[in-house]
Parts: C-alpha cells; sequence; structure tokens
C-alpha cells in the first residue's frame, strides 16, 4: 500500500525559506514521477514541481521557477521541496504525490490523474 506523509509546513515571514519532505512507502516501481501539488482555500489543487527519477529531469510552474527546487535522497524514500523567496501567495497545503505513468506529474500537471495523495502540510506565509 502507498504511503505518502508530508512534514515541514510551519508558518514564515515573506522572504522566508521552508523545506518540505514527503517520506515515500509502498510504490513498487522505481523510474516514476514524483512531485508537490498546492491548494489554497477555494483555489483548485496546483502543480509545483516534479522530478523524473529515471534522469532527474525536473519542472516547476512559472510561479515557482527560481525560487523552489525539488530532490530526492539517495535511498529514494524521502522527496524534498525547498522553498526559497516566499510569498504570500505561496500559503496553501502542499501535497506531494507518486506517479508511474506521468498522467499526474509528467510535463503537465494533472491533480485529478494523480491517484495517490498524502495528507499534507500547512504553509502559510505572511506579509
Amino acid at each position: 500500500q502507498v504511503q505518502l506523509v508530508e512534514s515541514g509546513g510551519t508558518s514564515v515571514q515573506t522572504g522566508g525559506s521552508l523545506r518540505l519532505s514527503c517520506a515515500i512507502s509502498g510504490f513498487p516501481y522505481s523510474t516514476v514521477w514524483m512531485g508537490w501539488f498546492r491548494q489554497a482555500p477555494g483555489k483548485e489543487r496546483e502543480g509545483v514541481a516534479a522530478l523524473f527519477t529515471g534522469d532527474g529531469a525536473t519542472h516547476f510552474a512559472n510561479s515557482v521557477k527560481d525560487r523552489f527546487s525539488i530532490s530526492l535522497n539517495d535511498l529514494r524514500n524521502t522527496l524534498y521541496l525547498q522553498m526559497n523567496s516566499l510569498k504570500p501567495e505561496d500559503t496553501a497545503m502542499y501535497y506531494c504525490a507518486v506517479d508511474r505513468g506521468g498522467d499526474c506529474l509528467g510535463w503537465t500537471f494533472r491533480a485529478d490523474k494523480c491517484n495517490h495523495w498524502g495528507q499534507g502540510t500547512q504553509v502559510t506565509v505572511s506579509s
């Protein structure tokens, strides 16, 4: 059974940094997409960042490019999202996802195509 457990969310001031973690277990495939979505109150869930374990390729939402980075530990069981220069509009619940086929996290983010979600971790950025 796939389990995704996010952590690291908290309240920070504008311009601050945070690193989110996602512990991944039970996913039986090694060459997959892994990534992050976020959802602010009253808004749709949107893709933030994704990484393909096959070749390390990454892609990001335009709103976070040059501020966020995504990485995976050597054991491939913890996914990170490093968030720098945080803005109030980054305030949201952040969710990690894994995706074998690329429908969810491939070069186009599609939340409705994701089958595995964690419980989320809240990030609040105050001005």
